[in-house]
């Protein structure tokens, strides 16, 4: 049986910090992306994500380092783990997760980088206007 890993993410905004982990990851076997849900973003998050699950699915599975995209709730519990056959969680040093220590991988977050500081820094300078995915549902 191959080891395989979830990394756990919200992908409001992807950026090198999600790729950097997914490459890190892969080294510890196959990985599987524990995608949040939006109600969930909204809920722990306080906003609406930009792109809809479907979409961030979407984008996560043009990644090579990633094999398989399942909706998981934003609070990963091993119970989670063992539904999707993921025997470990990897993610960054600020893990709130409920998963005992010799399932869990912690690994450096990349510095200065967050998709919540990249959204932050969008609406302080007004680049673009905030939208949220169904004002940017256009098919």
């Amino acid at each position: 049986m191959s080891i395989r890993v979830m990394v756990d993410m919200s992908v409001i905004l992807l950026h090198h910090g999600h790729i950097r982990l997914l490459r890190k990851a892969a080294k510890y076997g196959e990985v599987v992306v524990g995608l949040s849900t939006d109600k969930d973003i909204e809920k722990y998050k306080g906003h609406t994500p930009l792109l809809t699950w479907e979409f961030r699915k979407e984008i996560l599975e043009s990644i090579r380092y990633v094999s398989a995209v399942v909706e998981v709730p934003y609070i990963i519990t091993e119970a989670v783990l063992d539904e999707h056959g993921v025997q470990f969680l990897v993610h960054g040093d600020d893990n709130f997760n409920t998963i005992s220590e010799d399932r869990l991988i912690i690994l450096p977050r990349t510095p200065a980088i967050s998709s919540s500081m990249l959204l932050a820094y969008n609406r302080r300078i007004k680049i673009i206007p905030y939208a949220t995915a169904s004002d940017c549902n256009v098919y």
